[in-house]
């Protein structure tokens, strides 16, 4: 996904302009934000950016390649992980994309057993008894 933003912002932006990729954590979410110098997109087409085949400018779209399914595949992808993608563009400006995904478990914390999985065990009903004979 964000390999699909960055390559995005380096097509859509003119030469000797910057194309940054930040990393933050808040509340238990990773923020990934990728921010272009690039030619924008118009405020009428911004709620349509992530639907299949849609391209703002087919014209320019001739030149820089693809199929208008990227945004919707990225889109697809982070809303699997339970994220969210957003998008701030102005026209001539650029435009910043930002993925929001769930933080993953520190795997050096001790895990905290699961309730359910505690209460399953301790039911009697689901017990056997092992016995041994001797002979």
């Amino acid at each position: 996904a964000v390999k699909n933003l960055v390559e995005n912002a380096i097509n859509y932006s003119p030469e000797r302009t910057t194309v940054a990729v930040g990393i933050g954590v808040e509340d238990g979410k990773v923020a990934i934000r990728v921010v272009d110098q690039g030619i924008g997109i118009p405020a009428a087409s911004l709620s349509r950016i992530f639907e299949r085949f849609y391209r703002v400018d087919p014209a320019r779209s001739r030149e820089t390649g693809g199929t208008g399914l990227g945004l919707a595949i990225t889109k697809h992808c982070v809303e699997d992980c339970g994220g969210t993608i957003a998008v701030w563009s102005r026209e001539g400006e650029g435009s910043t994309f930002t993925i929001t995904l769930p933080q993953a478990p520190d795997p050096q914390s001790d895990p905290q057993p699961d309730p359910q999985f505690a209460e399953t065990l301790s039911d009697s009903s689901n017990t056997t008894e092992n016995t041994e004979e001797n002979h």
